[in-house]
């Protein structure tokens, strides 16, 4: 059988998850690196600036549209709540708190997925592994807080700042929430429409591609920290020449492998992989950030966080568990899983018959839609 030339090659597809795992879980240590010579909004501003330029112009020249009115109008909104809302909080919150704590609240995200999805509500709060998953996810987050505050170290610091950081970073990952169930939904409504044959006759609305959406995502969220930055203040303190040379490499860092190249791979992966399977960037993200605060900072990574941490990301894991038993990774596992041990079980000359039954009313499926993109971030 002659192999698809389109098909990526399993190196490529080994890179892109090694970025997408260790540049996003690194991007919070240097956040805080960074931090040390920008102040956050300044740090927001030039960051998303020069990411959200580059991206533009490579969608530029590759012939993308543009501009379309309500694409970018959505695009503004969903930008504003992401890249905004969300990345001034975390960028704000690790003046005064670790990044491998916001690394982890940042991953307990998915307790707001379940809260606030209503139109899920029914499904989600039906489920044993789900309802199980909230109720640790929140033991998990109430142990962080609880280090941070009443731990040996918040004594020592008498850092009054960690329980407002750490409240605002939870108020951050709510509108990460909001904004991408706001995404989700607003295209879920529009596909209906098209396809309701007793409807009023809608016309298919052009869109854009989703590189194109990201950058004028990315756009939205300079021009706003920018603003902000000028009404504090903030760019008027700033001397650029007093910034040495490593701050201005996390920064480039932050702007070109965090914000573009892991993107891009993420993007990507979604097309060839399965999302459950991509989404498990999810649990490594966190414990690369642990690791690089445990030996480049001065932080010290307490047993709390540790266990924290693993409290969060199996709540996590059991609050995703009826969506990874759907998958096709794991359907495909199984069944070969079960081929092997008929295999085991039977004389040879049964073993072609086992796997005709085997394959008997399998579905060739037209599309996975799990490998579909689900919109930009």
């Amino acid at each position: 059988m002659v192999k698809d030339s389109s098909t990526p090659s399993a190196g490529t597809i080994v890179f892109a998850y090694a970025v997408v795992y260790v540049v996003w879980g690194s991007t919070f240590f240097f956040i805080e690196k960074a931090l040390h010579a920008f102040p956050p909004f300044v740090l927001g501003s030039i960051r998303f600036i020069i990411a959200g330029t580059l991206l533009m112009g490579y969608c530029y020249l590759k012939g993308y549209t543009l501009f379309i009115k309500k694409a970018v109008k959505d695009a503004a909104f969903v930008g504003f709540l992401l890249l905004f809302v969300d990345m001034a909080a975390i960028i704000w919150s690790e003046q005064y708190i670790s990044s491998a704590i916001v690394s982890i609240l940042s991953a307990a995200t998915a307790i707001w997925f379940i809260i606030l999805d209503k139109p899920k509500w029914k499904e989600n709060f039906s489920s044993v592994t789900t309802i199980l998953g909230l109720i640790l996810g929140f033991m998990g987050v109430v142990m962080l807080f609880a280090e941070q505050i009443f731990g040996k170290q918040a004594q020592s610091e008498a850092d009054e700042n960690k329980l407002t950081a750490m409240i605002v970073l939870t108020l951050g990952t709510i509108g990460w929430t909001v904004g991408s169930l706001w995404s989700k939904y607003s295209k879920e409504k529009s596909k209906k429409a098209l396809q309701d044959p007793n409807g009023p006759a809608v016309e298919k609305e052009e869109d854009l591609n989703v590189m194109v959406k990201t950058a004028w995502q990315m756009v939205v969220a300079g021009t706003a920290f920018t603003t902000v930055a000028l009404l504090n203040g903030e760019y008027s303190r700033f001397d650029p020449a007093a910034v040495e040379v490593e701050y201005w490499a996390a920064m480039v860092y932050l702007a070109l492998m965090g914000s573009i190249l892991a993107f891009s791979c993420y993007i990507f992966l979604l097309q060839v992989r399965p999302a459950t399977e991509v989404s498990t960037y999810a649990y490594v993200n966190p414990i690369v950030a642990l690791i690089l605060v445990h030996f480049f900072t001065n932080h010290e990574v307490t047993k709390m966080q540790i266990i924290g941490l693993a409290v969060v990301l199996f709540s996590v894991l059991l609050m995703n568990w009826n969506l990874y038993q759907d998958s096709s990774l794991l359907r495909n596992y199984k069944r070969r899983r079960k081929i092997r041990k008929l295999r085991h079980m039977a004389p040879k000359s049964s073993i072609p018959r086992i796997i005709e039954v085997a394959e008997f009313g399998k579905k060739k499926p037209k599309k996975d839609n799990e490998d579909k993109t689900k919109g930009s971030l």
